[in-house]
């Protein structure tokens, strides 16, 4: 073995193949979808366009994005199975793990879960991708001991999912906030969870094999649980006014912000940017005037030490002050994550099974002994 094979720790800046879904620029801050710019597609489009977007690499046109919705959704419901089993699951169980089992329900039920014809895959993308949200409400509502709600017609995908959950229509406000919010999650490159996507599809398993691996993957709170520990950040500091003495007891621990600095942004994470206007206006129309106060100040003075390090605030910063206005307890932060980044991590295998398709395979520098020699058990 040679001793000057180069480790590429964590795999950073190992390219392994091309993308047309996804731009990021980490040191100017800049995030694209398909081309368009993450601050155009929150302000103006809908999880919809977006998820169309991310599956065909362009927008689509006013028939196409009403037909496809429509298909979108008359796939939400759930098989009588699956509903079965999540009145089953404990109570206390966490909902990415009910999430997880209930997505290898949904293969077992698939009498096509074997079929990896381009069609059947896309298919079973689009139905995955319309059911996150119904299996998420549903594990929210028996986590609370309320009836499971089936989809309701007429409702786009956020106000669904937010109706499924809370058991009443949504506003357009809140509803353009949760949109905006599974836009902003929608997609972001060969994260973990993409990647363990791509890697276990790779292997020419079926689809659900692939999506159970990559929420198990978003579950650890390395990824997408990072915004739960923001709100409990901010209920340890508890007031602005304490938020100089709490940082100053941080780096004597040399602990870190929750939801400040990023793997691969160097600046300001424009998710985060794009989520702060609309948690101002949470804080302004609904009450949590104080979380948000504590997050501000704290960017303040955080900001003042660590933004010349490179390190900003991510989109973590602001979506649990969102999340929870909108219904959410913490518990949910993650499987929220998971209903949006659905649609990337598809539209990811779909673009990889057409391009490359080759299996994932990566190597170690070995570093044990050779030709040790092997001594029986019966003298050992």
């Amino acid at each position: 073995m040679a001793a000057t094979t180069a480790i590429a720790r964590g795999l950073e800046d190992v390219i392994f193949t091309e993308s047309s879904l996804c731009f990021i620029d980490g040191e100017q801050g800049r995030l694209y979808y398909a081309g368009y710019k993450i601050q155009d597609l929150a302000e103006h489009s809908t999880f919809e366009e977006v998820t169309y977007l991310l599956l065909h690499g362009r927008l689509p046109s006013k028939a196409e994005l009403k037909a496809f919705s429509a298909k979108l959704a008359s796939l939400r419901a759930l098989p009588p199975s699956v509903i079965k089993q999540i009145k089953q699951f404990p109570r206390n169980a966490h909902p990415m793990s009910m999430l997880r089992t209930a997505v290898s329900e949904l293969g077992m039920v698939d009498e096509t879960e074997a079929d990896v014809s381009p069609e059947a895959l896309y298919e079973k993308s689009l139905s995955l991708i319309a059911k996150f949200a119904t299996i998420v409400a549903a594990t929210k509502r028996h986590r609370e001991g309320q009836k499971i709600l089936a989809p309701r017609k007429g409702l786009s995908h956020a106000a669904n999912f937010l109706y499924m959950s809370n058991g009443r229509v949504p506003s357009k406000e809140e509803t353009k906030l949760m949109d905006v919010a599974l836009i902003l999650q929608a997609e972001h490159g060969f994260n973990a969870s993409t990647f363990t996507a791509i890697a276990t599809y790779s292997t020419q398993t079926d689809i659900y094999s692939a999506i159970v691996a990559a929420v198990g993957a978003l579950k650890g709170p390395r990824h997408g649980g990072a915004n739960e520990a923001v709100m409990k950040m901010i209920a340890e500091i508890g007031a602005p006014e304490n938020v100089s003495s709490w940082l100053a007891e941080l780096q004597a621990k040399k602990g870190r912000v929750m939801g400040m600095g990023h793997r691969v942004y160097k600046s300001y994470d424009p998710r985060a940017g794009v989520l702060d206007k609309y948690a101002a206006l949470v804080a302004a129309k609904h009450g949590h005037s104080k979380e948000y106060a504590i997050l501000k100040e704290l960017e303040r003075q955080a900001g003042a030490i660590y933004n010349p390090k490179g390190i900003y605030p991510n989109v973590d910063f602001y979506s649990g002050v969102v999340y929870s206005d909108l219904g959410y307890s913490l518990e949910f932060f993650t499987p929220i994550f998971a209903v949006a980044r659905i649609s990337g991590w598809c539209a990811h295998i779909l673009e990889y099974t057409k391009t490359d398709n080759r299996l994932l395979r990566p190597d170690s520098h070995y570093t044990g002994k050779l030709d040790l020699p092997y001594i029986p058990l019966s003298k050992r």
